[in-house]
C-alpha cells in the first residue's frame, strides 16, 4: 500500500498562527482540562483506609540478616561493590506470607517490616485490607535468583516451575513471579516511612559462577547510534537472552493447529527470529492462544516486573526506595484509583522503568524522584490481542523529578487497548547523568502500525529540563522502502519532543493496526543548554513527530484509514539552542502542528506545520 501523500520529515510546509478567536477558544478548552486533572487529584487524596492494628514481621519468624560486598552492576556500563545476602541469611518469605495471611485473616491492618537487613527468596504477595509498611532503615534483598520465582506460583507448569498470571511488556503470560504482587485485590498498600525503607531487587548481582545477572537477560541493544546502553549488563555473545531464538518456544502449527498457513507465516515473519522469547509471547497473542498454555518462566529469559498489581482496587505506593530492580519497577495493570507518591524509583539497568500503569483508570503520579535505565514514566493499554481491559485513562501526574531515562513522560509504545486525558505538570527532568548517559526524550510517545491504539487529550505544562537531552540522533531500524529519511533522525533520542509512531516497526511481524495521534497540548517547557565535547546545545531537534508509515500495513486489502497525527499545539515554550539548527523540526504525516511564541534558538514562531 502506498503511503499517504506527505513531503519528507525533512520540508514541513508553514502557515500562519490561528487568529484570535480560534487562540481563545484554544485556551479555554484548555483550562477545562486542567478542570478535569484537579478533579482526579481530588479523588484520589485517600484512596485507602485500615484498621489500626499491627502485624510485626518478628512474631511469625522472620530475621535480620548478615550482608557480605560483592561487585556487582549498578547500571548498564558500571559496576560497584554492593551489599547483598549472607551465605547462611535467614529466607523471610514464609515469615512475610505469614504476617500478611494473619493480618488479612482478622479482616485488615498493617504487617510492620522494622529496621534492618531483610532476605527474602520469593514473592510478597498483597491481600485486601492489608498494608505492608517498611519502618525507617529496612532494607529487604530480595533473592537474585530465578528459580526462587518459579517455587510459589498457583499454576504448575512442570519443568518451568509454579508460575505466576502476569504481564511482560503488556502481553497476558504465565511467568516467573514479581517481587511484590497482588491479585483481585482491594485496598492495599505499600508505604515506607522515608527513602532508608528500601525494596532491592538485586538485579545487577550474579547469581552464577559465570556472572551472569538478572539483566544479562536483555541481550542485544536495538537503537542505532546509541551513546550508552550498547549491551545489557554481563552480557556475553552467543549466550541465550530473551532476543535468542529459543528451542523450547514450539512452532505455531503446534501450539495453534487452527491457524491458517497464510495466518502463521503473517505472525512469524521471515526466519526464526519469532522464537525468541520476547516475540514468541507476542506471538502467542496474535495466535489466539490462551494465556493458561502462555508458559515461560525456568529455561526462558522473561525478566518479571518487581511491584505488579493486576485487577486491583484503591492502592497506595507510598514513601520507599526503590532499586536494583530486574525488569519494570512499577507495573500496575487494570487498577483503579491507584496513587504513587513520594517514592524514589531508581534502577538504570536494562528496561527498568519506573513506573508503567496499564489499562488503569484514576491514577495520581505526585512528588517522586526517577532514576531510570529506561522510561521514567511510561502509560500502556495492551499489545497485539491483549486489550481486553480497554485503555488508560484519567492520570495525573505532577511534582517529579526525572534524573534519567529514555523518556522522562512516555506513552506507550504498548497502547493497543488506547491512553486518553492524561495531565502531567509542574516537572522537572534534570538529566543528572547528562555527560555520559544523557535522557533520550523528554515529553515521547511510540507506537507503530502493530501496537496501534489511540492517544487523544494529553496535557502538558510546567516543565522544566535544565540540562537538555541527548545532543545527538538516534532511532530504530526502519523497514526496507520507507519514506522517512533516517539522516537526523531523533525519534529514540536527541528531541525533547518526539512522537514516534513507526517505533521500532522491525520488531513485529503483524502491522495491521494504525495508530490515531491526536489532541495533545504542551505548554510552557523551558529547556536549558549544556556543552559537551564540544557541542553547544539543549537537544538534537526541540520537536520530532512521525505520523503513521502506511507503507509498513502488512494486513489483508482494503486497508483500514492511516490518520495523519492531528490538533498538536505548543505554547509559551523555550527549547533551547537544538544542535540541528537547520532543522530543528522534523514533521512526517502531521495534519497540524500549531506553534504560539515558541523560542528555538532564540527565535520566537509562531506558524501551523504540516507535513
Amino acid at each position: 500500500m502506498a503511503a499517504p501523500a506527505a513531503s519528507s520529515a525533512a520540508s514541513p510546509s508553514t502557515a500562519p498562527a490561528p487568529g484570535a478567536a480560534a487562540r481563545a477558544k484554544a485556551a479555554a478548552a484548555r483550562k477545562a482540562a486542567w478542570r478535569r486533572a484537579d478533579a482526579i487529584v481530588a479523588r484520589l487524596r485517600a484512596p485507602v483506609s485500615f484498621p489500626k492494628r499491627d502485624f510485626l514481621v518478628t512474631n511469625f519468624g522472620a530475621q535480620t540478616c548478615q550482608t557480605k560486598q560483592v561487585k556487582a552492576w549498578v547500571t548498564h556500563d558500571d559496576q560497584e561493590l554492593v551489599p547483598t545476602q549472607a551465605d547462611n541469611a535467614h529466607d523471610c518469605y514464609p515469615n512475610f506470607k505469614a504476617a500478611i495471611e494473619a493480618c488479612a485473616a482478622a479482616g485488615g491492618g498493617r504487617v510492620v517490616i522494622p529496621q534492618g537487613t531483610w532476605y527474602c527468596a520469593g514473592p510478597i504477595v498483597l491481600r485486601s485490607n492489608v498494608h505492608v509498611h517498611l519502618q525507617a532503615g529496612a532494607h529487604i534483598l530480595f533473592s537474585q535468583y530465578p528459580d526462587d520465582y518459579a517455587r510459589h506460583g498457583d499454576f504448575d507448569c512442570g519443568e518451568k516451575g509454579k508460575l505466576t498470571l502476569s504481564r511482560w511488556q503488556s502481553n497476558d503470560c504465565l511467568n516467573y513471579s514479581p517481587m511484590i504482587y497482588a491479585l483481585n485485590a482491594r485496598n492495599i498498600a505499600l508505604t515506607g516511612e522515608d527513602w532508608t525503607s528500601k525494596l532491592d531487587g538485586q538485579g545487577g548481582v550474579a547469581f552464577n559462577e559465570a556472572g551472569d545477572c538478572w539483566w544479562s537477560w536483555k541481550g542485544r541493544n536495538r537503537t542505532m547510534n546509541a551513546v550508552s546502553q550498547t549491551s545489557a549488563p554481563g552480557y556475553k555473545e552467543g549466550q541465550p537472552t530473551q532476543v535468542v531464538p529459543n528451542p523450547l518456544n514450539k512452532p505455531l502449527n503446534e501450539i495453534a493447529p487452527s491457524l491458517s498457513a497464510a495466518q502463521r507465516k503473517l505472525i512469524e515473519g521471515e526466519g526464526d527470529k519469532w522464537r525468541s522469547d520476547e516475540r514468541y509471547l507476542p506471538a502467542l497473542s496474535e495466535a489466539g492462544v490462551p494465556v493458561e498454555q502462555r508458559a515461560f518462566g525456568k529455561g526462558h529469559y522473561l525478566r518479571p516486573s518487581m511491584i505488579h498489581f493486576i485487577n486491583c482496587t484503591n492502592v497506595l505506593l507510598q514513601g520507599y526506595h526503590v532499586q536494583n530492580t530486574p525488569f519494570w519497577q512499577h507495573h500496575p495493570v487494570n487498577c483503579r484509583n491507584l496513587v504513587i507518591r513520594k517514592v524514589h524509583a531508581e534502577s538504570r539497568g536494562p528496561n527498568s522503568d519506573g513506573f508503567d500503569p496499564e489499562a488503569c483508570d484514576h491514577v495520581l503520579v505526585e512528588d517522586c524522584v526517577f532514576d531510570s535505565g529506561d522510561d521514567c514514566i511510561a502509560i500502556k493499554a495492551g499489545k497485539n490481542r491483549d486489550t481486553q481491559y480497554g485503555p488508560t485513562r484519567n492520570v495525573v501526574i505532577q511534582g517529579c523529578t526525572m534524573h534519567s531515562g529514555h523518556g522522562a513522560v512516555t506513552l506507550g509504545s504498548e497502547m493497543a487497548g488506547g491512553i486518553e486525558h492524561v495531565y502531567a505538570r509542574d516537572l522537572v527532568f534534570e538529566n543528572a547523568h547528562w555527560a555520559t548517559d544523557p535522557l533520550n526524550i523528554a515529553i515521547r510517545l511510540k507506537t507503530n502500525m502493530n501496537r496501534g491504539g489511540f492517544l487523544r487529550h494529553f496535557y502538558v505544562k510546567n516543565v522544566k529540563v535544565p540540562n537538555g537531552v541527548q545532543l545527538s540522533p538516534s532511532h530504530y531500524a526502519l523497514l526496507p522502502g520507507s519514506p522517512i529519511d533516517t539522516k537526523g533522525l531523533a525519534t529514540a533520542a536527541g528531541a525533547v519532543v518526539s512522537f514516534d509512531c513507526d517505533y521500532a516497526p522491525t520488531a513485529d511481524s503483524v502491522r495491521i493496526r494504525p495508530p490515531e495521534v491526536s489532541d495533545v497540548h504542551i505548554e510552557n517547557v523551558t529547556v536549558g543548554n549544556v556543552n559537551k565535547d564540544g557541542t553547544h546545545g539543549s537537544c538534537y531537534q526541540a520537536i520530532a513527530i512521525l505520523g503513521p508509515v502506511a507503507s509498513d500495513y502488512n494486513g489483508p486489502q482494503p486497508a483500514p484509514p492511516v490518520l495523519p497525527v492531528r490538533r498538536i499545539s505548543v505554547s509559551n515554550c523555550d527549547f533551547g539552542n537544538p544542535v540541528n539548527a537547520a532543522q530543528p523540526i522534523a514533521l512526517y504525516n502531521v495534519a497540524d502542528l500549531t506553534l504560539e511564541n515558541v523560542k528555538i534558538s532564540g527565535k520566537r514562531r509562531d506558524t501551523t506545520m504540516t507535513s
